[in-house]
């Protein structure tokens, strides 16, 4: 059957001798890492972790996370990564959400469970050592796996939950994704031709953990190659780690290569290994990507398009479309790929009648890869996933020679430095501001985060100062969700209906920025 725990035993079957985990001071080859994968899994269940439970875990990059959502699949309990970036009543109610037994917290991220919304969770918190030992006081991830001996693989059925993501949603309430082993291992089976996986291959993982572009390199697993992690992106540690190890993929958001670009010194790192560079998640500036592919002249290019409900990929466009750019088809820079095999696409409109041909409408999507569903949100269900059909709630058309193009968001949401930000849940909180009589956010063309968070006020009274405006959202919403710039107004455009025109917003902020009369703050 299609389920991870499989995948991985036949990996150590086939490839045990190669190299699984490269660190700075020591490697695992894919026998050794099984074994700890074994043990790992044993542990879990010495925490009363049955099959089918959840634990949640928050941490930053690491082989320790690696190795406790492997342990996850082999055991047949459920990891649920979280994004340690949100604030922590945020974080509490995923965790609540999503029902989980234990929480595993990175040795630098353990004071979060000080905070009063989480300090419930402490005692049923253990440590991970991420860059140091735990903490006295806390039960250690290294003391429990060792005091376990390895399990055999629980045959868990491919339909059972595998994972669970939280990604954002337009209501203010995030949503825990169910994907199922089916799921991931199917979204590998569908890069492999496409990223011409190898066992010679070593994957870093730079974007976080708790992000689904991470399951992607499921399919180096597959295919016995190597993994290694940075804990915290830096220029500096993404060049000296793909120089160490030989990396031969770099996954990057946008963000991340612009500032590559900008503060990296690649001339002074063997990057000769690297073949493959992996981008998505954002909009990237046709202009970075025309720099980035000259500094990195030689290398391969992908740009990836897909959601967390998909596992996370739908499309891709590959090496061969961006040289095919390079040459005489600019245009094709700005296209999101043509669909992965066994991606099913149609376009609606709002009726849910397809379109014809090269006309926009809702992308929606059936494959071996779509989600079962949301935790817990029957009515979000039922939006979604309709008929067998999963709506993206994304604007595209496909061109004559099958290259999607995506063309917006019908969701409200701003992708910002790789993260998703849904403008409702910003716009709830902004709203409760005693200065704020109405209120709409959205998205802005910014040249290193892609996005950025603009907010419209109409204010109450005199317009606050958004430095004030940034400090209230402190604590109420995670950081990369604050907007840093602000506009104010004596009324929002609004339709007959009346609702809020946000491309109108969009528009004059960008006439207005041309004009250099834009009242805003970046800081």
């Amino acid at each position: 059957m299609l389920t991870l725990a499989n995948l991985l035993r036949a990996t150590a079957q086939s490839h045990g001798h190669r190299v699984a985990i490269r660190m700075d001071d020591a490697i695992w080859t894919w026998d050794e890492y099984l074994e700890r994968i074994a043990r790992t899994g044993s542990m879990l269940r010495g925490l009363g972790l049955t099959p089918g439970r959840r634990f949640g875990i928050l941490a930053r990059n690491s082989v320790p996370q690696a190795q406790l959502l492997n342990a996850g699949y082999w055991a047949g309990v459920v990891p649920v990564p979280l994004n340690f970036r949100l604030a922590a009543p945020e974080i509490a109610q995923m965790l609540d959400d999503a029902h989980c037994d234990v929480v595993f917290v990175d040795n630098a991220l353990a004071a979060m469970l000080d905070a009063p919304a989480l300090a419930r969770w402490r005692e049923r918190a253990v440590m991970l050592p991420v860059d140091a030992p735990a903490a006295p006081g806390w039960l250690a991830f290294d003391a429990l796996v060792a005091d376990a001996g390895p399990m055999p693989a629980h045959e868990s059925h491919e339909d059972d939950d595998a994972i669970v993501l939280f990604t954002g949603g337009t209501t203010g309430r995030s949503k825990g994704v169910r994907l199922t082993h089916r799921n991931v291992v199917s979204n590998a089976l569908q890069l492999a031709r496409v990223m011409e996986v190898d066992e010679n291959d070593v994957y870093l993982h730079v974007s976080p953990m708790f992000h689904s572009t991470d399951l992607k390199a499921t399919v180096v697993t597959m295919y016995g190659g190597g993994h290694t992690y940075l804990s915290d992106f830096s220029v500096e540690g993404v060049l000296r780690a793909a120089a160490r190890h030989r990396v031969t993929i770099l996954s990057l958001v946008p963000t991340m290569i612009v500032r590559v670009l900008r503060e990296g010194r690649l001339a002074e790192h063997d990057l000769s290994s690297v073949r493959l560079v992996s981008y998505g998640t954002s909009p990237i500036d046709e202009g970075v990507l025309r720099e980035a592919m000259r500094a990195f002249a030689g290398v391969g290019f992908h740009q990836c398009y897909g959601l967390t409900e998909t596992s996370p990929l739908l499309a891709i466009l590959d090496q061969a479309s961006h040289r095919l750019a390079l040459a005489d088809r600019p245009e094709l820079l700005r296209a999101a790929g043509r669909p992965l095999p066994g991606v099913d696409m149609r376009f609606v409109d709002d009726h849910g009648r397809e379109v014809g041909r090269g006309e926009a409408g809702e992308i929606v999507v059936r494959g071996p890869q779509v989600s079962r569903g949301y935790l817990n949100a029957p009515e979000e269900n039922a939006k979604a996933f309709k008929g067998g059909w999963f709506h993206t709630g994304d604007i595209g058309r496909i061109d004559a020679d099958g290259y999607l193009h995506v063309l917006g968001r019908r969701k409200e949401m701003v992708i910002t430095g790789g993260e998703n930000v849904y403008t409702r849940e910003v716009e709830c909180v902004l709203e409760d501001h005693p200065a704020v009589a109405e209120v709409a956010v959205v998205g802005v063309p910014d040249p290193q985060y892609g996005e950025a968070l603009l907010a419209v006020i109409v204010p109450s009274g005199a317009a606050p100062a958004p430095e004030a405006m940034i400090a209230f959202c402190r604590g109420r919403l995670g950081g990369f969700k604050i907007p840093r710039r602000y506009q104010f107004v004596a009324q929002l455009p609004r339709t007959q209906l009346g609702k809020v025109r946000k491309n109108d917003l969009v528009q004059a902020y960008l006439s207005a920025a041309e004009q250099r009369g834009v009242e805003e703050t970046a800081t």
